[in-house]
């Protein structure tokens, strides 16, 4: 059908931000976004590449979309296309090809014959986010890039130098979404540096404040910072904003052994992590705690991987996302010696994510009998502060997708599956009725 976009997103919420972004900026040129790849007459795909599995996932929905929709025009963006936009274009149905996540360039290419009016003083859409239309919560996508150089990383080389959105259109972005969403998270792809680029400088935690400040009512929530980055401000942030900065953290560790950091270029030992960890915890309770593992790096020993092991299991994670090493094109990490088999490395994840299981169930059990207040996402379902999955129960019509609700949390931790080859974990599940 001419005019009509199905748009599918691969990775993480900084992708899912910038997905949005193109069908805002779709909408405006005209396109009607539609649910169902039968529908539509063209599709965009916003691609991935954090793993070789990532890159081959976007193939495979190529080839699919191909081989059951032939007349279908595929247009292909994202941080796959950036580093390997001549192999997508020679796939069969390929249209055409961004190298990477502009939203202008996305619908240039989808609707090319609509042009920019004389009249508008920023690209037609404009440069915020209204709304997440694909989920209850909120995407506020604050920076892009990273100046880290990780050896494993390809998401640097596809995203490019850290980029801070300034704060006056980031807290207008947030005024905007709190009016559909009572909870946005703050994603970008290394959010620790936001604000180094800024004249004057700016803070996470200044950034964190004024949002809060200025949009009273919503909740932050942090995506994914590294734990040496977390300052006392932000931590105070935490401890003390009554919730309206969510007491949960992502922190990706990636290893416990300081042989294995040293290899993965990372800027911090396997001390420097849990101290500042442990610190975070004795000031903010409760505290939802995530991390980020890869199983299996190359020169990753026996005695490395217990190191590993000892500090997931001494630190109060509440989840774990683990993930067997791949070897990614253009990485530092590719070219090192003493790979380590796959079936070792699966074997290694695979008893990693076990304890970050069992760790989930036993975090989940703490907070029985407790008041959280739950982000709604369905009239069924939602997330608590510290990043626990609730199934509401006696809410009602009450629970509206999109708002904030207290509730009690009751039943006993379960649904903790993990989804194979993504490393993630379902959150533990617990029941929640509105309290009396």
């Amino acid at each position: 059908m001419p005019g009509s976009v199905w748009l599918y997103t691969f990775g993480c919420k900084a992708n899912q931000y910038d997905t949005e972004r193109m069908r805002q900026e779709l909408e405006s040129r005209g396109a009607r976004i539609v649910a169902d790849a039968a529908d539509a007459g063209t599709a965009v795909l916003n691609t991935c590449t954090v793993t070789s599995a990532a890159d081959a996932a976007a193939r495979r929905m190529i080839r699919k979309l191909n081989r059951r929709h032939p007349e279908l025009q595929l247009v292909v963006a994202g941080c796959s296309s950036a580093l390997r936009a001549e192999e997508y274009r020679t796939m069969p149905g390929v249209a055409g090809v961004v190298e990477g996540h502009d939203a202008v360039a996305v619908a240039a290419v989808v609707a090319p014959e609509s042009a920019l009016s004389a009249t508008h003083e920023e690209p037609i859409g404009g440069v915020l986010l209204r709304s997440n239309r694909r989920g209850a919560r909120g995407w506020l996508k604050i920076q892009d890039g990273c100046d880290r150089k990780c050896s494993f990383c390809a998401t640097r080389l596809a995203r490019g130098e850290s980029r801070s959105r300034p704060v006056g259109e980031v807290v207008a972005e947030a005024a905007l979404q709190s009016q559909v969403h009572g909870e946005l998270v703050l994603t970008g792809i290394h959010i620790g540096h936001y604000g180094h680029d800024l004249e004057p400088r700016v803070s996470l935690a200044s950034l964190c404040a004024s949002i809060l400040d200025a949009v009273p009512g919503v909740r932050l929530r942090l995506g994914s910072i590294e734990a040496t980055e977390i300052d006392d401000d932000l931590v105070n942030l935490l401890a003390m904003s009554g919730g309206s900065l969510a007491p949960h953290l992502h922190v990706p560790m990636q290893s416990g052994s300081d042989s294995v950091l040293r290899r993965m270029r990372r800027w911090h030992t396997r001390d420097d992590y849990r101290s500042h960890l442990l610190e975070i915890v004795e000031r903010v309770s409760p505290l939802g705690l995530g991390a980020d593992v890869i199983a299996g790096f190359p020169g990753e020993t026996d005695e490395d991987h217990a190191l590993t092991r000892e500090l997931i299991e001494e630190l109060p994670f509440s989840y774990l996302h683990v993930f067997p090493w791949s070897p990614r094109d253009g990485t530092m990490a590719a070219e090192l010696p003493n790979r380590v088999p796959p079936s070792v490395a699966a074997q290694r994840a695979r008893k990693l994510r076990e304890i970050g299981i069992a760790k989930g169930r036993t975090y989940a059990a703490s907070r029985i009998g407790g008041i959280a207040r739950v982000a709604v996402e369905t009239g069924a379902s939602g997330l608590t502060g510290d990043y626990l999955r609730v199934q509401l129960a006696g809410a009602g019509d009450s629970a509206v997708a999109g708002t904030l609700i207290d509730v009690r949390l009751s039943g006993s931790a379960s649904g903790v599956l993990h989804t194979g080859s993504t490393g993630r974990a379902a959150l533990p599940v617990l029941v929640a009725a509105t309290p009396g």
